[in-house]
């Protein structure tokens, strides 16, 4: 039926034509016999072209120096007598006919419109040309306002991400909470974790730290592994969609046991590095390895670093087919180590600041 595109082939105009408001989309033809045969389906420059199919009630205008062609089965076509109403009606068929064929579609899967079950009956308002205008001007002033805030709020919830990350730049630097003397300082804090670590005051990443502070690396403060493999014990697997709350989760009967309240890192997959918390025991999923963070380091403090760096773990992935936790950066990662007592004020100020960013942002 189809033919290549040539001056004797006619177009066939697709419901991605409606959709994506580009009538230069698509690669189908029919030849000019065909065109010839379903002439009743033959398009006009200014025709409004109507989306009935799966994404149903999306209008289009084909502008005036479109191909000649036809509409397939997923679309349909009116073509007003006036063509100087057009833009008004457009607003009729954008806001009114489309929540009218919404409620009237038919179909499961894919729904659809019956087009002259649903055109025929309406009832179309006609108020004077002059009129037509003024209203077309005023709804498209109220659009540009509404694009303007819109834009606004894309602007800001970047500002807000950006905020956040600034905070926990300045907080793990040591800039934003005041330092005590009485703390104890963090090189008797790194003997206890591992008495051969290799530990520096300074680095090129955080500059400068106040005085009592260490820089090492993540793999002497956080170690990643599997759970003890166990049989004979019906569990949850612990997977992405369970632990996001996408799904009940699918009950097995071996694995690698996680106890409630282990934390877990993605190692596969595009979101790689994300880490979650076991809520309940189960078993770790395929996708994932345990994070165990040293009991003389305060386990949100690590988070916040982790978290600080998942745009560069995300764009340092390995692996083709399916991209993999670059484990060898991740140990690498430079953590910079104040006292104890001041990760927790480091916590805190970093969680009261991302809570009132949240309420900023729910607010929008």
């Amino acid at each position: 039926m189809f033919v290549p595109k040539s001056d004797d082939a006619y177009k066939v105009y697709e419901q991605k034509n409606v959709i994506q408001k580009n009538a230069s989309l698509g690669s189908y033809y029919i030849s000019k016999d065909k065109y010839k045969e379903l002439c009743g389906f033959a398009v006009q420059s200014s025709d409004i072209l109507v989306s009935c199919a799966g994404t149903i009630g999306e209008t289009y205008v084909l502008p005036e120096d479109s191909e000649e062609g036809i509409i397939n089965q997923a679309l349909m076509l009116i073509r007003l007598h006036i063509r100087d109403i057009t833009d008004f009606y457009l607003v009729y068929f954008d806001y009114i006919l489309k929540e009218k064929v919404n409620k009237e579609s038919k179909g499961t899967a894919i729904k659809n419109i019956p087009p002259l079950d649903v055109l025929k009956p309406l009832l179309f308002p006609l108020p004077p040309l002059a009129e037509q205008t003024r209203i077309v001007a005023e709804i498209e002033r109220w659009f540009a306002l509404i694009d303007t805030i819109e834009q606004g709020k894309a602007n800001l919830q970047t500002a807000i991400k950006q905020a956040k990350n600034k905070i926990l730049e300045l907080a793990i630097s040591g800039k934003l909470v005041p330092q005590a003397p009485t703390d104890e300082p963090a090189p008797e804090l790194l003997k206890r974790i591992n008495p051969k670590a290799h530990i520096t005051c300074d680095n090129e990443h955080y500059p400068n730290l106040p005085q009592g502070w260490m820089v090492t690396s993540m793999q002497e403060v956080c170690s990643l592994l599997d759970g003890e493999k166990q049989n004979n014990r019906i569990l949850i697997n612990l997977d992405v969609k369970f632990l996001r709350g996408n799904s009940k989760g699918t009950v097995i009967n071996a694995g690698k046991y996680v106890p409630a309240n282990t934390y877990m890192i993605l190692v596969d997959g595009e979101n790689s590095g994300e880490v979650f918390n076991a809520p309940i025991d189960g078993y770790q999923g395929s996708t994932f390895k345990q994070l165990r963070i040293n009991e003389n380091m305060n386990n949100e403090y690590i988070l916040h670093i982790i978290n600080l760096h998942r745009e560069v773990l995300r764009e340092s992935k390995v692996g083709s087919a399916i991209p993999h936790l670059n484990k060898k950066l991740f140990k690498t990662i430079q953590v910079p180590i104040p006292p104890y007592k001041e990760q927790e004020r480091i916590v805190a100020i970093i969680n009261a600041a991302n809570r009132m960013l949240d309420s900023i942002e729910e607010s929008l």
